[in-house]
């Protein structure tokens, strides 16, 4: 039996990985390859496996007959997204309801189609191939400028999952959490990026929730606001105001356009909220909701565009094929089947200073979580 936990009206809609959800509108990246097809002349392709009429928009020749093997002598009529993740290629193709996930790793010519779902093909050639369950830590940055991104305190947590079968979840992390930290005995979760960078981060999630966490993605301030802005900005629905001292922290009960400086101004703000830092935690969950939100109304050929710019802004350890698995994964959420959690508990002092020490709740919460899903 699965412990409830409270509920967002905007989660419940389902979520996205983290901000590459709030494209605002497709833009995908330029192809290097200049063999690409048209939508009226059928792509040539060298592979007797490829369908002979397959037909994919703006896809590198190569594309084409990667995704074809897929439908054998099936026709396929397609239109393909392209970005880059950490120096990769990576596409989305989607003809009618289906959708081909492919990557093209650095350095190589051909494509791999990594996953997708294709209801055209039927019940078994057509299941969705998505990776099964997977987990993603993202953390924001507290680095001032001049100051170093991966080795400044976290002023984020959030760990987002799927279970791969429609199942979700998103749990923040309350950032003075008492916690083991790599290489430096125990201290305040917030820190341990500074002493063990963000895979020392990943660490202390993974031993304190007993989660195995496959990777992170980390920005800073400024990357914040530029993913958001150059995603042309994002829809979002304010449970309360917020009149904050921060810049861009003046935001209106129920509807609002945020830009950069706006959305991080939300995500940031803790001393007007009657539950400080844990009310800001639950704040960070609602923007990501509300970011996929957004990306579902888009498609998941919105992917590869968000994928790129998230790219120039942030650092991950994600390869592109579980970049790009785990982000198709929400377009596959069941919203009956998402939650959201915030891992706390009571102060106490440790060492002369103000901590928080995990509650029974956040550990039942952890038990949950480790499959991807939070009821």
């Amino acid at each position: 039996m699965r412990p409830p936990f409270a509920r967002t009206a905007a989660t419940a809609t389902a979520l996205a990985l983290a901000v590459a959800a709030c494209s605002a509108e497709e833009s995908p990246a330029p192809s290097s390859d200049p063999a690409t097809s048209s939508s009226s002349t059928p792509t040539p392709t060298s592979s007797s496996a490829a369908a002979p009429a397959a037909k994919v928009t703006g896809a590198p020749a190569a594309l084409t007959s990667a995704v074809a093997k897929k439908y054998g002598s099936a026709t396929l009529r397609g239109k393909a997204s392209l970005g880059i993740w950490r120096g990769s290629k990576v596409a989305v193709v989607t003809a009618g309801d289906d959708v081909t996930l492919a990557v093209q790793p650095k350095g190589r010519q051909g494509w791999k189609v990594v996953g997708g779902w294709w209801p055209s093909l039927g019940g078994t050639r057509g299941k969705a191939d998505l990776g099964g369950a997977r987990h993603v830590l993202v953390i924001g940055s507290d680095a001032r400028p001049g100051q170093d991104v991966e080795r400044s305190r976290a002023d984020a947590i959030q760990l987002l999952g799927v279970d791969g079968t429609g199942g979700a979840g998103l749990m923040g992390f309350a950032r003075d959490l008492w916690v083991p930290i790599p290489g430096h005995g125990q201290g305040k979760l917030n820190s341990s990026m500074v002493f063990a960078g963000p895979s020392g981060q990943t660490e202390s999630v993974s031993s304190i929730s007993g989660i195995d966490v496959d990777g992170y993605v980390v920005t800073g301030f400024e990357g914040f606001e530029a993913i958001v802005d150059e995603l042309g900005g994002l829809n979002f629905i304010a449970p309360r105001a917020m009149d904050s001292h921060l810049s861009g922290g003046q935001v209106k009960k129920g509807y609002n356009h945020l830009d950069g400086r706006e959305a991080l101004a939300w995500s940031r703000e803790r001393k007007s909220l009657p539950g400080g830092d844990f009310d800001r935690s639950r704040n960070q969950g609602l923007l990501l909701a509300s970011a996929a939100i957004q990306a579902r109304l888009r498609g998941p050929g919105s992917i590869p565009g968000a994928l790129t710019v998230i790219d120039e802004h942030a650092s991950s350890n994600l390869s592109a094929q579980d970049m790009l698995l785990v982000s198709a994964a929400f377009f596959r959420v069941d919203p009956t089947r998402v939650g959201t959690a915030v891992a706390q508990g009571p102060t106490g002092m440790q060492s002369g200073q103000s901590i928080v020490r995990l509650d029974e709740d956040s550990r039942r919460a952890f038990r949950d979580f480790r499959d991807g899903r939070l009821s």
